[in-house]
């Protein structure tokens, strides 16, 4: 292991990260909230100083290697979620414990709180929050990425690390070029979300914190009761197109800016969450309809939770968890699944699941023709047998990780329903989820050991589980 290399990209992180607090501390003294503020600053100017020593101090060998490239992910956003709460502890009644929690679920854009009365935070500490899901969205190593200068054969192992799917691909030779690429496309989806919700008469910050929050499939709410407290059925319906947007491979966003819609169509994944996301909003709409006081409203709340669940967003109009057990099995449902490959959403991804029903799907008919040769295609393309084993091995450590959290959370004593989807919630990036932890719950009657486990959670799904658990292998710190 690298580890003067790894410390010193981290101490550029750190750099960045006290850069980023700076917008926090603005807003602070444009609300008047001059305290509130200055622990912004102060935060920020220890973190730049901390990592300006980077600058200074080179390290000796730069070699980057896949096991460098874990470490820097995991440890890396382990870092800006440690200092990243500091300032959240300074400026809100939360404990240490709970201000990482919190940061961890705005960096890793799941949406889970432990704030019982939102509204009562400071207007620079609603901004971080919410900042904190738009630069989570894309990644934090991405972002590093697009503003400093990396070779290119150490960057894709940072980015094989960090980006969500079964592979990372490149759009262009250059990965500073791609990494830029890929911002411009998020940076510009965020600022059209933003003049369509100002447009719809909700206020400017607000507006921008929602676009924050649904650029990177985060869900933190700025109100008690979330999306549905500004009775805006234009908000509503341009937040749901937005939760579906993010949730799509930005690859294909790319294809249809040099001209290649037709191919970007073409996209098997994006064609599967498509009729996943038409089933579910069908299915469920059919479902409680009898609750509602009309087909229209009950397709507009329908809509928002499928768009907010499988985007892995969280945010909510309505209180689902009061709805029949066959749409929570649905919506469950979902939340596992997960947004396509290469987006700003978690879960299993759709690829993944695709890719596993193939499989299981040409062993059956293995088994029942034994001398057949069975393959497996996804989007025109043979899998061989070394993907389809590790999306394999994948789902295994998926299952391992979700049965001992699950089994830590239960010492709580809350209900199976709240433990499960806890867990469920917070490994998928989710956020709310049933009963204590539902869509108008919170997750401040969690104990300390609960936070942090789910914290862990929240950290490995957002990672995709490997550079989390690297960290614990002592094999990976070897020379």
């Amino acid at each position: 292991m690298n580890v003067g290399f790894v410390f010193w990209i981290l101490g550029k992180l750190i750099f960045i990260e006290g850069l980023l607090l700076v917008p926090s501390a603005l807003v602070g003294l444009i609300y008047g909230e001059y305290f509130q503020s200055l622990n912004y600053f102060m935060t920020a100017v220890g973190l730049v100083a901390t990592g300006a020593l980077s600058f200074v101090f080179k390290p000796q060998s730069k070699i980057l290697r896949a096991r460098e490239g874990l470490a820097i992910a995991g440890l890396g956003w382990i870092a800006v979620s440690l200092f990243g709460a500091l300032p959240l502890t300074l400026c809100s009644e939360a404990n240490y414990i709970d201000a990482f929690f919190e940061i961890v679920s705005g960096f890793t854009t799941t949406g889970a709180t432990i704030f019982r009365e939102v509204e009562t935070l400071c207007h620079c500490t609603m901004f971080w929050r919410s900042f904190t899901h738009w630069i989570g969205g894309m990644g934090v190593l991405v972002f590093v990425m697009a503003i400093l200068s990396f070779n290119d054969s150490r960057s894709m192992h940072i980015m094989r690390a960090e980006v969500p799917g079964h592979q990372a691909g490149k759009l262009v030779s250059k990965m500073q070029v791609n990494s830029r690429i890929l911002y411009l496309i998020y940076v510009s989806l965020t600022v059209v979300e933003f003049v369509l919700l100002v447009f719809g008469g909700m206020d400017i910050f607000d507006s921008m914190l929602n676009s924050f929050a649904t650029a990177g499939t985060g869900g933190f709410g700025i109100k008690n009761l979330g999306i549905g407290q500004y009775q805006s059925v234009w908000a509503e319906w341009v937040i749901t197109v937005f939760m579906l947007l993010f949730s799509i491979n930005f690859n294909l966003y790319y294809f249809i800016l040099i001209g290649s819609w037709r191919e970007a169509l073409k996209s098997e994944e994006l064609k599967w969450f498509g009729r996943i996301v038409v089933f579910a909003v069908i299915s469920v709409t059919i479902n409680v309809l009898p609750l509602y006081d009309s087909l229209s409203h009950a397709f507009r709340d329908v809509s928002f939770s499928v768009a907010s669940l499988i985007s892995t967003t969280g945010f909510a109009t309505a209180n689902f968890d009061l709805w029949p057990d066959f749409s929570k099995v649905i919506l469950v449902g979902l939340m596992f699944i997960g947004a396509c490959s290469g987006s700003t959403g978690g879960g299993i991804k759709v690829s993944r699941i695709v890719i596993m029903i193939k499989t299981a799907i040409a062993q059956v008919k293995k088994q029942v023709s034994p001398r057949s040769v069975q393959t497996v295609k996804f989007e025109k393309k043979l899998v061989d047998s070394s993907l389809q084993s590790g999306i394999m091995g994948y789902l295994t450590v998926y299952i391992c990780v979700f049965v001992v959290s699950l089994a830590i959370i239960s010492l709580d004593s809350f209900s199976m329903v709240t433990s499960f989807t806890s867990v469920a919630a917070c490994l998928n990036n989710i956020g709310p989820g049933l009963e204590t932890v539902g869509p108008m719950g919170n997750y401040a009657d969690m104990s300390v050991l609960s936070k942090l486990v789910l914290s862990f959670d929240m950290l490995a799904g957002r990672l995709e589980l490997f550079p989390m658990l690297s960290l614990l292998y002592p094999g990976a710190w070897r020379k």
